[in-house]
């Protein structure tokens, strides 16, 4: 069972919202779970859902490539041919 949120940061989400505290835990929790997502897991996911609306794998990878740049917890470099190999094995 995961330890549970930051009280303080619970605190903080309740006087910045006006949300219940179990609410506020709730919201905190969704968070670190979506940063807490693997790099592999990420890319799959993202990789398949950008295909969806009819992207081309060279701007997905690129897409890609930034936005992990951008993730809260920093996943390491990974180049196109790394990204394509965790989305095709």
């Amino acid at each position: 069972m995961p330890a549970p949120p930051d009280p303080e940061i619970v605190d903080r989400i309740v006087a910045s919202t006006g949300l219940e505290p179990t609410e506020a835990a709730r919201v905190v929790e969704d968070v670190i779970a979506f940063h807490a997502e693997p790099v592999e897991d990420y890319v799959r996911r993202r990789h398949a859902h950008l295909k969806t609306y009819g992207a081309r794998n060279h701007e997905i990878f690129a897409r890609i490539t930034e936005e992990l740049a951008g993730r809260v917890v920093a996943a390491p470099d990974l180049t196109e041919r790394q990204l394509r190999r965790i989305v095709y094995g």
